[in-house]
């Protein structure tokens, strides 16, 4: 089981001592020491003041932000949460995640979602009710152009002529690509395009907000079995994709009666439906705080 972590940027507004670049370092860089698998970021370009005074948070750019992380790491996997891929131009993305790979010596993965924000989308003028069909075509096309030259794409919303984009990723035979959401359409495109499937956990409310389904334990049983369905059915071996989920059990690492017997004794039960990876939640109300968290849940999880 390997762990990782998004930047603790949970509020509007944020903590400015975690958002510089000595902050961002200093996380990255207690992450990679506690031991720690990957470090990401969340992407919301343009979040509407409404959303932000309903329980939304802040962000930084992903790419730009793991960047800077690479520079200050040099074993810590750069894991976003995650690039909403309707907003961008796949060959953009398809550049900037094998630069990221190239620079950081194959430590990236391209974990991307769906997304479910209106406004966002209508500010960065992209059709809403073409997400997915805008989703799925950019992972083709992205895949394409990692693997291949004078690469020659036809979609409805992307259309390239011999395209040769290099330098290539280092990874071979391209940077693993995680799908978010929890439907049974998000694990298809796992099953077809992806390296693994990245669920999350959503009561009722938050649900509808995501536009997604109800996700907790019990739940992802089924999703993890209908995941390895579809790998079969596709003649993949299910084993080969990654599965990551947050862990119920134990409490929040920064808080004081956090019980890491009891968070050990959830990530064995998440292990044997078939999790590779757990998302671990970090506090950000100070900079201290999430250093302490970090160092704490390295000494009494990863390295116990």
């Amino acid at each position: 089981m390997q762990f990782t972590i998004t930047h603790p940027m949970h509020t509007h507004p944020y903590n400015p001592e975690l958002v510089t670049g000595a902050g961002v370092a200093a996380v990255a860089a207690a992450a990679e020491k506690a031991g720690f698998g990957g470090f990401g970021f969340t992407d919301h370009p343009a979040p509407t003041q409404r959303w932000l005074e309903a329980g939304g948070h802040d962000a930084l750019d992903p790419f730009v932000a793991m960047g800077f992380a690479a520079a200050h790491t040099t074993t810590l996997r750069l894991i976003p949460n995650i690039v909403v891929l309707p907003y961008r131009n796949p060959f953009v993305v398809a550049k900037a995640g094998a630069t990221l790979d190239l620079l950081s010596g194959g430590r990236f993965t391209l974990a991307v979602g769906v997304g479910y924000l209106k406004r966002e989308f209508a500010a960065l003028g992209v059709d809403f009710d073409e997400r997915a069909d805008l989703f799925e075509e950019a992972l083709a096309a992205i895949k394409a152009v990692w693997t291949g030259d004078d690469v020659s794409f036809e979609g409805r919303h992307f259309t390239a002529s011999g395209i040769t984009a290099h330098p290539r990723p280092v990874s071979r035979p391209h940077p693993p690509i995680w799908i978010a959401g929890n439907t049974g359409a998000a694990r298809a495109r796992a099953a077809k395009y992806g390296d693994g499937w990245c669920p999350f956990p959503a009561p009722a409310a938050l649900a509808q907000t995501a536009r997604t389904a109800v996700m907790d334990v019990e739940r992802l049983a089924d999703g993890i079995e209908d995941l390895h369905r579809r790998c079969e059915a596709a003649g993949r071996d299910p084993s080969s994709l990654d599965v990551t989920f947050s862990n119920p059990d134990g409490g929040n690492p920064g808080d004081d009666d956090f019980n890491a017997d009891a968070y050990l004794d959830g990530v064995h039960k998440l292990a044997a439906l078939g999790v590779t990876w757990v998302q671990v939640q970090i506090p950000g109300d100070s900079r201290s705080h999430t250093l302490d968290a970090i160092e704490r849940f390295g000494a009494l999880v990863i390295k116990a």
